[in-house]
Parts: structure tokens; sequence; C-alpha cells
């Protein structure tokens, strides 16, 4: 894929090939600038490949956003400063013209889901930023998209704020059985938030990497003392740092499967 700046034409992506099974979740790392966001802008219809294809549930990005089948979460909120938080939250089925009763149903439902009950009220600047970020995926959920796409939607937060967040975010997966493809520069976070983790190498970004995760969906912080994701996460440093004929170290199953 290559996109024009002026006179210079840069690719942006090659060879690049991930599938998700429907209710999956697929995580994206690699450097800065390898072209994990602009896959993902691919996927959402904002831009437009120069070659391949992208899919999602079997419509193209258009028709996935014409029948609003899936949400973007960024890193910023982008929640209007002159909006209490309930009526961001509802700005999502404002634009797609639902009537106001079934704005506020959505949008209540879809803040009791992400625990943010009692602050309807509070303005931007009186949440914190965990609770902003909250209130992006509240947006996002009242769309009952079947596919969420993220980029790098914790990278902002303090370290215990996003950890606290990414098991959140795996309870709200299954409760909604959405469909996750995220991007993100924690390794730690593809691994709590991944089926699968894919590694991407530095632009013209290409899949060099795919990484199975072997914990089941029912995941806790506990996770992260298993031997398990201790190897996870060397073989995926291991990957990031391009050497050649990435090995899989031996692990054991993992206790939380």
């Amino acid at each position: 894929m290559t996109y024009r700046r002026g006179r210079e034409v840069t690719q942006a992506l090659s060879a690049c090939s991930l599938t998700i099974p429907e209710g999956g979740w697929a995580s994206l790392i690699g450097a800065s600038g390898c072209g994990k966001s602009t896959l993902l802008r691919i996927l959402a219809d904002i831009v437009q490949p120069s070659g391949g294809s992208a899919t999602l549930g079997g419509m193209t990005p258009a028709e996935a956003r014409a029948t609003r089948s899936f949400a973007l979460v960024s890193q910023q909120s982008v929640l209007l400063p002159w909006r209490r938080m309930l009526e961001n939250v509802e700005l999502g089925l404002e634009v797609a013209r639902a009537d106001r009763a079934e704005r506020r149903r959505r949008a209540e439902e879809a803040i009791e889901l992400v625990g943010l009950r009692g602050f309807e009220r509070a303005y931007p600047h009186e949440l914190s930023g965990g609770m902003r970020q909250r209130a992006a995926i509240a947006r996002a959920l009242t769309l009952r998209p079947r596919f969420l796409l993220m980029d790098e939607p914790f990278g902002a937060l303090d370290e215990l704020t996003r950890a606290s967040l990414n098991f959140e975010l795996l309870r709200i997966l299954e409760e909604t059985s959405a469909t996750l493809l995220l991007v993100t520069h924690s390794i730690a976070e593809a691994i709590i938030l991944s089926d699968v983790v894919a590694v991407m190498s530095p632009r013209p970004g290409r899949i060099v990497h795919k990484l199975e995760i072997g914990f089941g969906h029912h995941r806790t912080d506990a996770m992260r003392d298993d031997p398990a994701f201790a190897a996870h996460e060397a073989e995926l440093r291991h990957a990031l740092h391009g050497d050649p004929g990435v090995t899989r170290p031996a692990i054991r199953e993992p206790a939380f499967a």
C-alpha cells in the first residue's frame, strides 16, 4: 500500500495478511511508523489502499461503515468539552439519527457496562483520563459494533490505570462478543488482550511473526505470573528486534486456559 505526500510516494504496507475469527481478539505490535495505524485506518475506511483487499465479516470497509458494523477508539478520547458525559456517549447515535429515547437507553446501558454510572452529568474536564477513555469506549459500544478497532486506546494513561482498563476491556469483550483488533506498543497489553499477536516490521510494514496466545478468554491478572506469559513476552521481544529465525520458547500449557 502506498500513499503520496506532495511529489513523494511512500510505501506504507507490504505483504500484510491477518485473519481474525468472529469474536476473536488480535493485536498489532511494531515500531513507531511501521504501518499499524495505517492498517487500522484501512479497515475503518479512512484510508484507501492502493492494492490488496480488506474485509470485515465479508464486507468491504465501506460496507461495514455504512452498516455501522465497527467502531473506532483512538488514544485520545475526543470528548466534546461543552457536553456532559452522557451527551458525549450519545453522540454516535445522534449522528446516526437514532430517536432520543433509543439514544438515552443505549447510552445508559453502555455507561453501566464501562462502570461510569453516577458520572452522567459530569463534563470531560471533571473526569480522570481513565474515566474519559471509558466514556469513549461507551460511546463506541452504543453502536453495538461487531468489530472494535482500537488504536493505542490506553497509551496516554498511567500504568496502574492502563492495567485496570485492560481487564475491564476483557470483561466488556466477553459480554458483547465483539471482535477486537488492537494497535499497541505494549507487549504485555497485547498478550492480555489477544488470542493472536501479529508483529510488524519497520516500514514498509509487513507481518513478520504471529503468536497464538495460549490463554482462554476468562483471564485475570494472575495470568502475569504464569510461566507461559513470560515465554510469550520473550518470543515477541525476539520477533520485534528483527532477529532472523524466530524460535518458539518451550512453554507448558497455561494454568488459566
